[in-house]
């Protein structure tokens, strides 16, 4: 990449102020903000910090004279014929990128309101926008090939860049998740509240949470973690948790009509009815994530 001929496209998400208030107009949310309820005391804090993160972010493409385009997240607009990707927002928007991000495009996450927002994956900040672009553009971060996870039903390809997590379970999460898991010749019925298969970039979040490992970044391995499961009469279950290497796949067959699918948090869902197969691997195409982990700019 070299300044001025770069060409940089900005995957934007808006903020629940945004969302709410201003789009929607919703009276229950603004009415709770203007009492000053406590269960939305950051709302409007976390919209300022969005919004004046965004116009950084304009005011380096101005300054840097690289080519800028500026795309809400949910637009459908083509991610190809850009040098670098840019999200601002958080966690979930660089998830929500990596979908469409084909393998090779370097990303950069900034975190647009680091005081609400954690930002695992995030190697710039508010603040600091320009800073982490020219950085970005004159090869100057760390760059991370993070593996992305497979997933198939019935034989055909899902998705091939899940990059935090898929979970199985039932569409009622007060019901129980019945299937039967085959890993390494050994196939075993079980009853859970539900399955998390991912990637090690998600070994941090639920698969941790659930009794997982937290894997290297750069791990080509898919991790699965049993959630709850249903302890039998005659003991535990032999495949509760493990680490799938690369050539290996995870099967599960659903045992339950209302199974549910989810990839990347609750946006991405398929139905999974009983009787239908789900595979997980390692996926042929890793995202290139520029400053991580944690090498903040």
């Amino acid at each position: 990449m070299s300044g001025s001929g770069t060409r940089v496209l900005f995957i934007y998400k808006k903020s629940a102020y945004q969302i709410y208030v201003r789009e929607r107009k919703n009276g229950r949310v603004k009415d709770l903000i203007d009492r000053g309820d406590r269960t939305v005391q950051n709302v409007l804090s976390a919209d300022q910090d969005h919004v004046e993160t965004l116009e950084e972010a304009r005011e380096a493409v101005r300054a840097m004279g690289i080519k800028g385009v500026f795309r809400y997240r949910s637009d459908e607009g083509l991610v190809e014929g850009f040098d670098l990707i840019v999200t601002i927002g958080g966690d979930g928007t660089l998830l929500w990128a990596s979908h469409r991000v084909p393998p090779g495009v370097p990303v950069l996450a900034i975190n647009s309101a680091p005081v609400h927002s954690v930002g695992h994956f995030c190697g710039g900040r508010k603040g600091r926008v320009r800073q982490a672009l020219e950085a970005a553009v004159e090869r100057r971060l760390k760059v991370s090939r993070l593996t992305r996870m497979q997933v198939e039903l019935d034989g055909q390809v899902l998705n091939r860049r899940v990059l935090n997590d898929a979970l199985f379970c039932h569409v009622s999460p007060a019901a129980t998740t019945r299937y039967i898991l085959s890993f390494r010749g050994v196939e075993e019925p079980q009853k859970s509240s539900g399955l998390w298969i991912g990637p090690a970039a998600g070994s941090t979040a639920a698969q941790r949470s659930a009794g997982g490992r937290i894997l290297p970044p750069a791990s080509r391995k898919i991790q699965y973690v049993v959630r709850e499961p249903y302890h039998p009469p005659e003991g535990s279950y032999r495949i509760r948790k493990g680490l799938v290497k690369e050539g290996e796949s995870l099967v599960v067959s659903s045992q339950i009509r209302e199974g549910r699918l989810y990839l990347d948090g609750p946006r991405i869902v398929h139905e999974v009815d009983i009787g239908q197969e789900l595979r997980f691997s390692r996926s042929e195409e890793p995202l290139t994530l520029l400053a991580f982990p944690r090498a903040s700019v």
